[in-house]
């Protein structure tokens, strides 16, 4: 079950939340039993790198185009 960061405007706590995807937008109680909470942003960072793929020579559509060559006409 997805894991969601709320912060209390009432009080500056901010704590976390077990629910389903479906209750995300759904008002949450502070801890402390306010109601005036928001729920944060939350980001997701992976670690790696990514490569773009090298442009293919030639392609038949002079010049690339929206699909990198030869299939838009």
């Amino acid at each position: 079950m997805p894991r969601y960061e709320y912060r209390c405007r009432t009080c500056g706590d901010t704590f976390e939340l077990s629910r389903p995807m479906a209750e995300s937008g759904a008002p949450a109680d502070c801890p402390s039993g306010h109601d005036d909470t928001v729920k944060l942003l939350s980001t997701v960072a992976v670690g790696g790198t990514v490569s773009a793929p090298a442009p293919r020579a030639g392609g038949g559509g002079g010049g690339g185009g929206c699909c990198g060559g030869g299939c838009c006409g």
